[in-house]
């Protein structure tokens, strides 16, 4: 088929992480134990809440979201993946592509505006906590979940129609494991200028917005901490927001190191192994992190396997 001079591209090769073929099978591996952990720690943190009355609360409604979220980012990304491991020809076709960057693209924002959404609820419960109730109302939480994902697949929806508008007619090989924006416009002989202005108009009201709305969420937090005259009182508030942070702390410093460093640096694979962290590694580790230091979800892990073995 032809398009004016150039062919439509009905199919892209992935290049992947390396062409080195003895890395293959290794990589492959570790992968896989990646994607395994991610599924048995998100699945197992969506379960627990679901179950466990104890866990019935707004931190825990929106931290089942991100542990979904998590699970639908690594699917979307490591099967495919895997696949190209050990094939000898690693082609996803436009339409899978297509799919594969609307995902990503959604869940990202997803992810991003949640994490904000749970620092506003960790402000709410440390410094209005007599109002928490009331102020994180079931409606409230449902809203505000609706919002997010409302605005991510609005977003993800223009991105992906806007680059999948342009003429491929360089090559049809990305240089990546996944369908992801840079290495694409980088493929397209089309004028690409309204593709960069949106993703610079995303970056800023998603991940500006997000970190705004956190700042001052944990500043206000600051400020009431500070007051607390117990040390009881100021360790129960500190292991209450330790968790986020440390979420917080590793998913936007990846994405701000991904879009905001300066264009001089920039690295086809460098950005490969950011991309790796924040679509694999983070979703792996976000519900060890907020596991490990919460003695709720301790607790309901423990009620949990006691009554697995007592009905073995």
């Amino acid at each position: 088929m032809e398009e004016g001079n150039h062919s439509v591209v009905t199919e892209f090769i992935l290049s992947g992480l390396t062409d080195r073929p003895e890395l293959q099978v290794p990589l492959f591996g570790l992968v896989l134990l990646i994607y395994i952990v991610t599924v048995v720690g998100n699945g197992g943190m969506i379960f627990l809440i679901k179950t466990d009355p104890r866990l019935h609360t707004p931190m825990y409604l929106f931290l089942s979201h991100l542990s979904f979220c998590d699970l639908c980012y690594s699917t979307a990304i490591a099967p495919k993946m895997l696949q190209n491991f050990l094939a000898e020809r690693k082609s996803i076709s436009r339409t899978a592509c297509t799919v594969q960057f609307y995902l990503c693209y959604a869940l990202q924002d997803v992810e991003c505006f949640l994490l904000a959404v749970m620092a506003y609820d960790r402000y709410v419960a440390i410094c209005n906590p007599l109002l928490y109730t009331v102020t994180m109302s079931r409606r409230l939480c449902n809203l505000l979940v609706t919002g997010v994902c409302g605005v991510a697949l609005a977003d993800a929806t223009t991105g992906t129609y806007y680059t999948f508008q342009l003429s491929f007619c360089r090559s049809n090989i990305i240089n990546h494991f996944c369908c992801d924006m840079p290495p694409l416009l980088a493929l397209s002989c089309s004028d690409t200028r309204i593709n960069e202005i949106l993703l610079f108009a995303s970056l800023c009201y998603t991940v500006v917005i997000s970190v705004v709305i956190i700042l001052l969420s944990y500043l206000l937090i600051i400020c009431t901490i500070l007051q607390i005259r117990s040390a009881k009182g100021l360790r129960k508030a500190f292991s209450t927001c330790a968790s986020h942070l440390t979420a917080v702390g590793m998913f936007y410093g990846t994405i701000l190191f991904m879009y905001f460093r300066p264009t001089s640096s920039y690295s086809m694979d460098t950005d490969k192994i950011t991309s790796v962290f924040y679509t694999l590694v983070i979703p792996m580790l976000n519900p060890l992190v907020y596991s490990l230091r919460n003695t709720e979800v301790t607790g309901a892990m423990r009620k949990a396997m006691n009554k697995l073995l007592a009905h073995s």
